[in-house]
């Protein structure tokens, strides 16, 4: 091993299914200057599991927009849709593990469960985002079809496994009630969640944890919308006996006037558009606060 070694190692992990907008330019600002300030690392991993949305343009784009910000980073580039095999291995680790189980529940096999529930008095419980908790392995002989569609974690079965209730993880930056330092969170807050789908072999949380892990990244910094996701993605790396990043989870670039981050899917306004429009990078900067 080398000196280089013992860097904090950080990274910015963009999907490539439409063009970088001002809250991805302060994220990977972000990254860029506490890994300097440090004397770190930056990796640039491309989050391309969605190889419908996700484009090789999309791409091309992306790379010279953040080239263009002044955002350095390490080669190689690492692309997810090169490593189907090594989230593939990972799952069948959980599914040898007894705790990642098949599932044939559509979306409307749940939204009938959860309204037939409610309608008998049942509260429902619901997760961070406000959506109906999946009902979990005892309702699978409730589908409609009994096509696999999804491979699940059985959060209950993982906690079991693991002699744990909770998980805790050190935040550094603060979460949407400004929690910060040593946090305390139950992973059962999102039921059990997909591992991999019929028709794409790895899911966001499955693949961010390995990915951490085989890169060694020391730190996460990332928008806080994904602060409550961080209970899962710890439940999965004492699963798999990988360490546990520091976490540095950061403000979100709003549409002016409004609560509703900036999104892709939206098409709010692009890094490219603005620098058509003549914007310097420096103008980036300032407009994120940076």
């Amino acid at each position: 091993m080398t000196a280089l070694d013992d860097r904090p190692v950080f990274r910015f992990a963009p999907s490539p299914n439409g063009h970088l907008h001002l809250g991805h330019a302060f994220s990977a600002l972000l990254n860029h200057d506490l890994a300097a300030e440090v004397g770190g690392r930056l990796l640039l991993r491309i989050e391309d599991i969605d190889t419908v949305r996700c484009t090789p343009q999309l791409e091309r784009d992306m790379l010279e927009d953040l080239a263009w910000l002044g955002v350095d980073w390490e080669q190689p580039v690492r692309r997810q849709s090169d490593h189907f095999d090594d989230y593939q291995a990972a799952l069948q680790d959980l599914v040898d593990a007894g705790v990642a189980y098949p599932s044939a529940l559509s979306r409307g096999d749940v939204k009938r469960i959860v309204e037939v529930e409610e309608a008998q008095g049942i509260e429902w419980p619901r997760d961070p985002d406000g959506a109906p908790l999946f009902p979990g392995r005892a309702y699978e002989d409730r589908a409609e079809d009994t096509d696999m569609l999804a491979w699940r974690l059985d959060v209950a079965v993982a906690k079991a496994h693991l002699g744990v209730e909770t998980v805790t993880w050190t935040e550094e930056g603060a979460g949407p009630d400004g929690e910060t330092g040593q946090l305390v969170l139950d992973p059962a807050v999102w039921g059990d969640f997909v591992l991999a789908r019929r028709d794409t072999p790895t899911s966001y949380h499955l693949s961010v944890v390995i990915d951490d892990a085989l890169q060694g990244v020391t730190h996460v910094v990332r928008g806080r919308d994904l602060f409550h996701a961080t209970a899962v993605h710890i439940l999965l790396q004492m699963l798999f006996g990988a360490p546990h990043p520091i976490y540095v989870h950061h403000d979100l670039i709003l549409e002016p006037g409004s609560t509703r981050k900036l999104s892709k899917s939206r098409n709010d306004t692009s890094l490219r558009a603005m620098r058509a429009g003549g914007a310097m990078p420096s103008d980036i900067r300032r407009m994120v606060g940076l």
